[in-house]
């Protein structure tokens, strides 16, 4: 089922099956807006904690609107979960949305809170790791990024996004890797 009376974010609700689950990724390659899998295997609780990966992708940073505007909504704490990489692109991009946080919080009254934990796994492994973790970060809500393009790897075995909804025990947020993001309005 998808829900469409809501303008700002998609909502998709379905059985946790795999088939199933990439029928509705196919469907949102091109989609503007965050979209949300709720799937049958999910607890839905109140947003009281977002973890949201951070990788070496420059588009990762397109998450930080988007957490923040969730967190203001909702008291959450933000998790940034940033990849253990050798290189210095995870840690750019969590600065960048750090820095976004930090401009939120100069113009409201309740500052929004987060913390950067380091990541055991590198950019590849990085969704499956944030699936995985729910026991240690007891987020309510992870916010990913979903795949730019399906390479042969994904075609046979399928996107990380698919497999982080499958075990995931939260809602999963997708964001696609788009500079035309839809804005969400306050």
């Amino acid at each position: 089922m998808i829900w469409q009376n809501n303008e700002d974010i998609k909502c998709i609700e379905c059985v946790n099956n795999g088939r199933i689950i990439q029928k509705h990724l196919n469907e949102c390659r091109e989609e503007r807006r965050p979209y949300v899998f709720i799937t049958s295997t999910m607890n839905i609780k109140p947003l009281r904690r977002l973890l949201v990966p951070v990788s070496m992708l420059e588009e990762e940073t397109y998450k930080a609107e988007i957490c923040t505007y969730i967190a203001r909504k909702t008291g959450a704490h933000i998790i940034l979960l940033q990849a253990n990489d050798y290189g210095s692109h995870a840690q750019q991009n969590v600065n960048r949305i750090v820095t976004h946080i930090q401009k939120i919080n100069e113009r409201i009254d309740q500052p929004i809170s987060y913390e950067i934990v380091r990541a055991r796994k590198n950019s590849f492994s990085l969704t499956k790791e944030a699936s995985e973790r729910q026991r240690d970060f007891q987020h309510d809500l992870l916010i990913l990024t979903a795949s730019r393009d399906y390479g042969l790897d994904d075609l046979i075995f399928g996107p990380p996004e698919r497999h982080a909804i499958k075990h995931a025990l939260v809602p999963v947020m997708l964001v696609n890797p788009r500079e035309d993001l839809f804005s969400l309005c306050d």
